[in-house]
């Protein structure tokens, strides 16, 4: 969600605009709620700490200096701040505040200037210099950015003007950025599966947010247990947890408490297929015979991620009493957005 925010009637004229275009929600202050038929935003520190829970985004229609302030004490890191922008009420000037790149406040300080006729002041070293900004790239193209000091490494070199080695699992359309090479360099960013292989002496690893989790568990497996099995599931086979999208197991699993709150702490969707639909897929999947006796199928966590993933990519591993395999699906890379 988009929030935005207006402490004027000529800014929250400007507010309801671009909350539609953008498909966000304006607030105001209790003085100008009524009149204008938006909702009051209360303590402006209590409407900013809320925010900062539900929303991907913030605007602040005012002076920049309102915004600062307001959002001074929430402020943590860029890779878990929502974009903060802000916009004066005549729209001349928009100025993304905070998460330029990863949290995408440079493009949304963009839109908003490209509705209101302003100016987006953008201020980011890269975006002044025309330079590939490699954490804005991977958010673009769903991929997790997995070592943040060898980021910083990356930008810091293209802004020096030396080498950074590119090397992807998937082919990438378009023309091969100004700065980085294919050659060898000491300095890279790598495409992969996962974060094993090390191409370069520094490696910076971008991992495809594509990545299906299949489950086996036994009858009342409790969370904790999951959990342990996921991390070393994780772990061993070098797979950032940001890359999962989902889960998958069969449908006797659905009403089993530990494998739905093990979804729920991590925000995954969780697919159950019946037996007869595991059995159609084809391949070469490791049996077990109490496992067709209990379910109806033979395996279950490798068939279930390659329906629900596309293709297996870890077969079924046993981890702390549960099973696991990881699919990947289509990925698709550009060097356009």
């Amino acid at each position: 969600m988009i929030s935005l925010i207006a402490f004027t009637r000529r800014g929250c004229a400007l507010g309801k605009r671009l909350a539609d275009d953008l498909g966000g929600r304006l607030w105001t202050t209790a003085r100008l709620a009524d009149e204008l038929g938006l909702p009051a935003c209360g303590s402006l520190q209590g409407w900013t700490a809320a925010r900062f829970q539900d929303s991907r985004a913030l605007v602040f229609i005012s002076a920049a200096g309102i915004a600062v302030r307001a959002i001074a004490p929430f402020v943590k890191d860029k890779f878990s701040d929502p974009a903060v922008v802000s916009v004066d009420e005549a729209g001349q000037f928009v100025v993304p505040l905070l998460s330029g790149h990863v949290g995408g406040a440079n493009d949304l300080a963009r839109r908003v200037a490209a509705l209101t006729g302003g100016q987006a002041a953008i201020s980011t070293a890269t975006d002044v210099n025309d330079l590939f900004a490699v954490d804005q790239w991977a958010r673009e193209q769903g991929l997790i950015l997995c070592e943040r000091a060898q980021a910083k490494a990356v930008s810091a070199a293209l802004l020096e003007g030396k080498p950074v080695g590119f090397r992807s699992a998937w082919p990438v359309e378009g023309a091969l950025p100004r700065g980085l090479s294919v050659e060898n360099a000491p300095l890279g960013i790598s495409i992969g599966l996962s974060t094993a292989e090390n191409p370069f002496v520094s490696t910076l690893h971008l991992v495809p947010r594509a990545v299906t989790l299949g489950i086996g568990c036994r009858r009342g497996a409790e969370h904790a247990q999951l959990e342990a099995g996921l991390a070393e599931f994780l772990t061993r086979n070098a797979i950032p947890a940001g890359a999962v999208c989902g889960l998958a197991s069969i449908d006797l699993k659905k009403g089993e408490p530990g494998l739905l709150a093990l979804a729920q702490a991590h925000g995954w969707p969780v697919t159950f297929y019946a037996a007869a639909e595991l059995a159609q897929e084809t391949g070469n999947f490791p049996p077990s015979a109490f496992v067709e006796k209990t379910t109806g199928v033979d395996n279950v966590c490798q068939r279930a991620a390659q329906r629900a993933g596309g293709t297996v990519f870890v077969p079924k591993t046993v981890c702390r009493g549960a099973t696991f395999a990881a699919a990947i699906g289509p990925v698709r890379l550009s060097w356009g957005k």
